[in-house]
């Protein structure tokens, strides 16, 4: 199950051809981020989109009462603000780097049009679209059969299968965020799979030393 972000080959810039690539990279610039590095705030407008070419990002919003929330991840080839160009124009979430992140600038109404007349890049697009909604289902689903722990252990796996290294700067607060669950139920699991021997944790850094145990807690199959 896929929860929260992507791998590079189901990405939007991989699955553009060489002189698409080309073109699009030709209507913007190219920004290197420092890990930590915010990218954009919330409530600003929306005046570009972020290709993602290396490195990942987190989706940070606010709810009405202050509380911050990490809202998904987003990885190599992905896009970012994309949407809000479409609906409301202004930023819906802040994004942050993790990690260091190279990332390209395109002017919304450019990369819009690049789409218009790109069938292939516009069809990527689409597809990265579509993988978003089904992930974002699978996720709605997920939550009303799996504790927390599970989807814990899922994420784990999921982060490791895709090359974001679990060495990174998510609390466990970010975690239990991304998973809908406590924060307790978070720190409960991750000491108790330390004990076990599934993991090895240090300041903000995860080591999976057993796939197989957390495989079995996620109920995947081995």
């Amino acid at each position: 199950m896929n929860l929260h972000g992507t791998g590079p080959a189901q990405g939007f810039w991989p699955l553009l051809s060489d002189d698409e690539r080309t073109v699009l990279a030709g209507l913007g610039r190219t920004t290197v981020y420092p890990p930590g590095a915010v990218m954009c705030v919330e409530g600003d407008p929306n005046t570009h989109v972020f290709v993602l070419v290396d490195g990942w990002v987190k989706i940070v919003g606010v709810t009405s009462d202050g509380h911050e929330l990490t809202l998904a991840l987003r990885g190599q080839g992905d896009t970012v603000g994309e949407v809000a160009g479409e609906t409301t124009g202004y930023r819906t979430a802040t994004v942050q780097a993790v990690g260091t992140v190279r990332a390209l600038i395109v002017p919304y109404e450019r990369f819009s049009s690049f789409l218009d007349a790109h069938d292939g890049a516009d069809r990527a697009y689409r597809r990265m679209v579509t993988r978003r909604w089904n992930d974002a289902e699978s996720m709605l689903r997920a939550r009303s059969v799996t504790s927390g722990a599970q989807r814990l252990a899922g994420l784990l796996l999921e982060l490791a299968d895709s090359e974001l290294q679990t060495a990174m700067t998510l609390t466990q607060e970010e975690l239990a965020s991304l998973t809908g669950a406590s924060r307790a139920t978070v720190t409960r699991a991750l000491s108790n799979w330390r004990r076990r021997g599934i993991i090895r944790t240090g300041q903000r850094d995860i080591t999976i030393t057993d796939p197989g145990a957390l495989r079995k807690i996620a109920g995947q199959q081995p």
